[in-house]
């Protein structure tokens, strides 16, 4: 699914050992595979199966998700930053398309 559009939210700085809001929001029709088209055929599951972040290489948080949740899926978590670096998201559909995006953060 081309259309797949990330979005994230990271503070650009903050002090060593703050922690820090992070939001994200794929745009992704995440079809469950239950329902079914105009000619009553069975629309084919396509979701994003698992998210994760890393930050300078290292896992921060992830995921696996299943069909129930809702199309554009969207995260919120926190992280406890120590040094500046960049946090890595990813996200990986049923397909093996794989939709990744960075944010730097700066740290006093």
């Amino acid at each position: 699914m081309a259309s797949a559009k990330p979005r994230v939210k990271v503070p650009k700085k903050a002090s060593a050992g703050d922690v820090i809001t992070i939001k994200t929001l794929i745009s992704h029709k995440m079809e469950s595979g239950q329902r079914k088209d105009k000619k009553g055929e069975v629309i084919p599951r396509q979701i994003i199966n698992k998210f994760e972040c890393f930050f300078n290489g290292e896992p921060v948080f992830s995921c696996d998700i299943d069909p129930a949740i809702s199309a554009n899926p969207y995260f919120e978590f926190s992280a406890k930053v120590d040094e500046p670096g960049t946090f890595k998201f990813v996200w990986t559909d049923d397909d093996g398309s794989v939709y990744e995006t960075e944010k730097a953060i700066k740290v006093n």
